[in-house]
């Protein structure tokens, strides 16, 4: 048996706003954008590199979606991103006025930062120690 995530939903507000933010400041592809109806589409990003899953961009369509924006996991980290280079992603973040939220810092495991993304949803970008 041969089993993998391929997709993590992330709900949010705007379709658009969210592609502009994965691709434009976190750098993120497009891997597809498929109207399914006038108020719905199948839109998927994915950080540069190969593999792995993809986020699914769900935009919210009840109120209790639309409450869940930016709070999916109670305020835990939600998304963790793992870098081969973190003080070059940390740059592009600052670069592109990214909301850190905790500075990079080392721990046994690797070098990680906390940021936001557009609707405050925590993300850990993370060096593995291996890569340090």
């Amino acid at each position: 048996m041969s089993q993998r995530i391929a997709l993590i939903t992330l709900v949010v507000a705007d379709y658009d706003e969210a592609i502009r933010f994965y691709t434009n400041k976190l750098g993120f592809r497009l891997v597809e954008d498929t109207p399914l109806s006038p108020e719905k589409r199948w839109v998927r990003v994915a950080p540069p590199g190969a593999g792995g899953a993809e986020l699914l961009l769900a935009r919210a369509a009840t109120p209790a979606q639309q409450a869940a924006i930016g709070n999916q996991t109670g305020g835990r980290v939600a998304l963790f991103l793992y870098t081969n280079d973190l003080a070059r992603d940390h740059a592009r973040l600052l670069a592109h006025g990214v909301r850190i939220v905790r500075p990079p810092r080392t721990e046994p495991y690797g070098q990680v930062l906390v940021f936001a993304d557009l609707y405050g949803t925590l993300w850990d970008l993370l060096q593995p120690a291996q890569s340090v």
